[in-house]
């Protein structure tokens, strides 16, 4: 990669998104070196403006940074590095540090904890309850949720029908973790269809 690092300096801004969710969740600082000890670590470190010395993301509170993706500008002088964030990412404690209105990906954490609920049964789970009681059960409520979200459109309020679409979206989720398709799939497929 043939970052321009004189461009600002020596440092280069640096975008930081969730691999899975697409959420942007801070902005940080890299120098040559902070990158190259990224790449090697395979965790984020930045070159801290106020501290004047590297600083990888994590070192005192343990939520770090895992390197996916890394990509590049067209100007070769700003990173969009992809990761896989241990706890939240601000000093705050929140997750991003934008203060976006809600989590717009949410969607995706939520397949991710299904995913770990397969991985990693928790006693009275739904989720694993569901689990235990197989495809069949599975795809049964995803029906029943369906033919509930239709006749809420038709016939009940607003919130209903939010509540219904939201119970459908739910166990269509579970379904697809049980057939081991992704979220992500879906989305690909979704995008050749589209074009």
């Amino acid at each position: 990669m043939n970052i321009d690092f004189s461009k600002s300096g020596g440092l280069v801004p640096v975008v930081i998104q969730d691999e899975q969710t697409l959420e942007v969740l801070m902005l940080g600082y890299m120098n040559e070196e902070a990158y190259q000890k990224t790449e090697e670590e395979g965790r984020v470190t930045f070159f801290s403006r106020t501290k004047s010395r590297l600083w990888t993301k994590g070192e005192e509170s343990g939520n770090f940074l895992w390197v996916k993706n890394i990509s590049i500008d067209c100007d070769n002088d700003t990173l969009l590095i992809k990761v896989n964030p241990v706890g939240p990412t601000c000093h705050t404690g929140s997750r991003s540090c934008f203060k976006t209105e809600y989590n717009q990906n949410f969607i995706f954490e939520l397949a991710n904890i299904i995913n770990d609920r397969y991985k990693n049964p928790v006693e009275g789970s739904y989720v694993n309850k569901l689990h235990m009681k197989g495809l069949n059960k599975i795809a049964q409520k995803v029906g029943e949720e369906g033919v509930e979200t239709v006749i809420a459109a038709l016939n009940e309020t607003e919130t209903d029908f939010i509540n219904e679409a939201s119970d459908l979206v739910f166990h269509l989720l579970v379904l697809l973790k049980e057939k081991n398709i992704s979220l992500e799939t879906i989305a690909k497929n979704l995008e050749q269809r589209h074009k």
